[in-house]
């Protein structure tokens, strides 16, 4: 195995949020090429998110967006399995980051699976796991809640939502 540069796994750490020595791995796998060794780490946390999927989770927390006119705001209740990962900066992210998706895009469902019988909206506007996120619309919001999966160690769920907005 090729010895990688601490200054590159440094560099993937700050890109992915994963932890160094999963990087050094990943970086030691792909020859030192970053974006084989993203692509590698994104794996992996789809692995450990459907892993930990059937995993209880009774923690979390309630996230509030309020738009700064006042006139648009969202809650979030986001759960995980225990009260340390609900007090983590990632967790909290995370939770911010659903509320705000909730205010910008007023989703109706959490997941597809939610759709009714016959329903034919687009599961993409509709289901808030499914959407686009806000921020980087290359990834889902189903794929934001993995890697914070892939970095906690724990399963993360969105329980419920509720988008206010004034007049409406």
């Amino acid at each position: 195995m090729m010895a990688v540069p601490a200054e590159t796994v440094k560099k993937l750490r700050d890109l992915t949020g994963a932890g160094m020595l999963d990087c050094k791995k990943a970086l030691e796998e792909t020859g030192g090429e970053l974006e084989r060794a993203k692509e590698i780490l994104h794996q992996r946390g789809i692995a450990i998110a459907g892993k930990k999927a059937t995993e209880e989770t009774r923690q979390g927390l309630v996230e509030a967006y309020i738009h700064p006119d006042g006139r648009l705001g969202a809650l979030v209740e986001l759960n995980c399995q225990t009260d340390f990962v609900a007090r983590t900066d990632e967790f909290r992210a995370l939770a911010h980051d659903l509320a705000m998706q909730v205010a910008a895009t007023d989703p109706q469902h959490i997941a597809p699976e939610e759709l009714p019988a016959g329903s034919n909206g687009n599961p993409e506007e509709l289901c808030l796991l499914a959407q686009p996120f806000i921020k980087d619309s290359n990834r889902a919001i189903q794929d934001l809640i993995n890697e914070t999966i892939a970095k906690t160690g724990e399963n993360i769920r969105v329980r419920r939502f509720a988008r206010f907005h004034l007049g409406r």
